[in-house]
């Protein structure tokens, strides 16, 4: 039996009569064209048991494998392209902490991840065929607990945020000396800020003597050979959109993971009717759902929720320094089990901050993380069942009191006609010299000093002008009375958002999508703006002045996008080689999966110091000279492609390489795609990697407020993670042209293309 034969007897049944244990009242599931499961159920735990079963019909080998990666076991699937981020997830026990967070919960939560894990298991227990993943690996599924919910949210938001910027700057310090404090992202001249919303503030920028104490730290631990995302959202209040009700649109962007990290769902019983993005694996509705009465979405809010430090060790490692004394240390050690190879063990090593995540600890010294995401109980779970029933905004936001997994924009609107914005974290009390560098571990002061307060979190209801935006910007100005974040994205998206919506046709549902798909590039400007002052020679000249003729839009069908992309990777390789920053590619403190690397941390700081004309990092040199020597070299080899063809992702399915035999039927087909990283249809590359497109937005969506059936959306792929669904891919054309498609709501008008019933076996 070939490859695509295996797959197709691999599709489970989608209709008729499925009798299982564990239900107490039939359960309705109608799937609509797009293959999207409707359930309608009698009652709440039924509901959640029915989510288990549907996601694991549709999804159960993401579901597995999510919770592999997890628990620091998806080696054993993989091979030993899985053990980094394994080894990450031993040392940071996502499997003890999400242990003690499950047994912490309330009735209502904890009877929602059971039921949930039980209607998974219900699909394991059932005849369904194994998917083709399953048949690949020649594997069986493993019974699912109700604590892996837990281990699997947590795991599709680890580490997020600061502590990749604080690694990268602890790496570079030596090289850069005082110009380390401006390696961040760019803040496009001022940051737009969300409070006040839309008002602007210049950076601080710490000089050394701020950061004194992390400085020697990090010296002291310093080898000798040393110097060697964005999503965005928006709410229209009902008096400014286009259809006298509110608004509310958006698109997650993430790494391009097969299948989505998302799967479209609705879910509904005598309780609550709520539609929306699911995550496989999770039951609720955590980021992006309506219940009826009030929707919401989510972006990434940047907020600082991760502390590194540098410690000092005893000569064995078995102490750890603080304020004078010596400390035993935590230490266990874990295997890993590798496919195809023999297991490996990884040692454990704790302070009272957390694991050592980088570094030797026998030298002397080594990093630790201290991350709410670990720290202490998590009770984010008690949130989501919350949230399904909440009626206004207000309550919407107060659902999620104790949410701590990960840190949000939280964008809602409801049929009374409110709409706002809440930061939804949880964020320690410490000195925002925290934010730049991994601080001394030893002094003692450098600590948490309790948590912000849930009614001290940003928030802003009905914000006067009626627009809401939030596309990873700053939510604050750095003078703000909490210290709650250092790094963030830059305002471009969050300012052409804005500016799009003074247009009334754009405060729409419909006019969602034309948003969702903008392709002018903010930073492409301000580079071509310097380009027209400059003069070249020859075919550096030709391109040159190309350039400085061209629209900065980031279209598909447009060469010069891509010879700007050519020529800006060109000058960001050449500030990595004159600076000696792109020599700390596999620096210890870069080593943590999945990895810093410096050439895409030098991308996005590259406009920011253009502008500035800062050469501080070029080591004597200057940008005209480092402008003209990347045209020359981009011209020497100039793509003759269109940037659609030249960005176009490759998706790939994490079993294609390990069985390449199987990558035509795992592996479906991509589109040319415009867009880039600096604009709203933020479909971005990743530097090392070249021009292809590597992160995009795994939906779009908007939500008409109160007429809830013009509502729309899409996914990058589909619905099914079966390669032989028709519905593994069937969405990729609409979303890739950035429209979207009709969201049913009203059960009177759900088309089933399939229906089946679940009933009490």
């Amino acid at each position: 039996m070939n490859v695509a034969e295996m797959a197709a007897k691999a599709l489970p049944q989608l209709d008729g009569t499925l009798r299982l244990e564990g239900l107490s009242a039939p359960v309705e599931v109608r799937r609509d064209a797009l293959g999207i499961a409707h359930i309608r159920a009698g009652g709440v735990r039924d509901a959640f048991f029915a989510q288990g079963f549907c996601h694991a019909q549709d999804r159960l080998f993401q579901l597995e494998l999510n919770r592999r990666r997890a628990l620091g076991r998806s080696a054993e699937w993989l091979g030993a392209g899985g053990f980094g981020a394994d080894a990450l997830a031993r040392r940071l026990d996502v499997a003890g902490v999400s242990q003690r967070d499950a047994a912490a919960l309330g009735a209502e939560a904890r009877m929602m991840i059971e039921a949930y894990a039980a209607g998974v298991n219900a699909f394991i227990a059932s005849d369904a065929p194994l998917a083709l993943e399953y048949q690949l690996l020649n594997a069986t599924p493993e019974p699912w607990e109700g604590w892996h919910c837990i281990a699997v949210m947590r795991r599709l938001g680890l580490l997020m945020g600061s502590v990749w910027f604080k690694l990268w700057r602890a790496a570079a310090l030596p090289v850069a000396g005082e110009a380390v404090t401006s390696l961040r992202y760019d803040d496009g001249g001022a940051d737009m800020l969300l409070l006040p919303h839309g008002g602007e503030t210049k950076r601080w920028r710490a000089a050394l003597s701020d950061l004194a104490p992390a400085v020697a730290a990090l010296m002291e631990a310093a080898a000798p050979d040393a110097t060697g995302g964005g999503s965005n959202n928006w709410a229209v209040s009902a008096a400014r959109s286009s259809t006298g009700r509110p608004v509310l649109a958006g698109d997650p962007h993430r790494v391009f993971e097969l299948p989505n990290m998302y799967a479209q769902g609705h879910l509904a019983c005598p309780e609550f009717d709520v539609i929306g993005l699911t995550v496989p694996g999770v039951p609720g509705f955590p980021h992006f759902a309506h219940n009826g009465k009030v929707a919401w979405c989510v972006t990434h809010g940047f907020a600082d929720i991760h502390d590194v430090y540098v410690e000092r060790f005893d000569a064995d490692a078995r102490h750890a320094l603080f304020q004078d004394q010596w400390e035993p240390v935590r230490r266990r050690v874990e295997q890993v089990a590798i496919r195809g190879e023999a297991p490996r063990d990884v040692e454990v090593i704790e302070t009272r901050h957390g694991p050592v995540i980088a570094g030797d600890p026998t030298r002397g010294h080594a990093l630790t993380l201290k991350s709410v995401q670990f720290a202490e109980t998590d009770l984010s779970f008690d949130c989501l069942p919350r949230m399904l029933t909440a009626q206004t905004v207000e309550t919407l936001f107060e659902a999620t009191r104790g949410w701590g997994l990960i840190d949000h924009n939280l964008v809602a609107a409801d049929t009374t006609q409110r709409i706002g914005w809440l930061l939804r974290a949880r964020v320690p009390k410490r000195g925002r010299e925290n934010g730049w560098l991994p601080m001394p571990g030893w002094t003692g002061q450098h600590e948490w000093q309790g948590w912000i307060a849930h009614e001290g979190m940003p928030v802003l209801h009905d914000p006067e002008g009626g627009l809401l935006v939030t596309a990873n910007n700053r939510i604050v100005a750095e003078d703000h009375p909490d210290y709650l974040l250092t790094d963030c994205h830059p305002p471009y998206r969050a300012r052409r958002v804005m500016a799009l919506l003074e247009a009334p046709a754009l405060r729409s549902p419909e006019g969602a999508a034309t948003i969702h798909g903008d392709v002018q590039s903010q930073p492409a400007r301000d580079i071509i703006a310097r380009l027209a002052k400059l003069r070249c020679e020859g075919a550096a000249e030709a391109l040159r002045a190309e350039l400085a003729a061209w629209d900065a839009c980031m279209r598909a069908d447009s060469i010069t996008a891509a010879r700007y992309i050519a020529f800006r990777l060109a000058l960001t390789c050449r500030f990595a080689a004159v600076s000696g920053l792109g020599a700390l590619a596999g620096h210890p403190y870069l080593a943590p999966a999945p990895g810093v690397a410096p050439l895409a941390q030098l991308w996005w700081a590259l406009p920011a110091l253009l502008r500035a004309d800062d050469a501080s990092l070029l080591r004597g040199s200057d940008w005209n000279i480092q402008l003209r020597e990347a045209l020359a070299e981009t011209a020497a080899d100039l793509p003759t492609q269109n940037w659609g063809e030249v960005h176009r992702p490759r998706f790939t399915h994490p079993l294609s390489s390990l069985f390449p035999e199987a990558a035509g039927v795992l592996d479906p087909p991509a589109l040319p795609l415009g867009g880039d990283g600096d604009t709203v249809m933020a479909i971005g590359l990743i530097a090392p990697l070249g021009p292809r497109a590597q992160y995009g937005a795994l939906s779009r969506y908007a939500f008409d407020v109160g007429e809830w059936e013009n509502s729309r959306w899409s996914v990058f792929l589909g619905a099914s993670g079966h390669p032989a669904s028709p519905h593994y891919a069937d969405q990729h054309a609409t979303w890739a042209a950035a429209q979207m498609t009709p969201m049913r709501y009203a059960w009177a008008g759900i088309e089933a293309l399939h229906t089946q019933s679940l009933t009490p076996a």
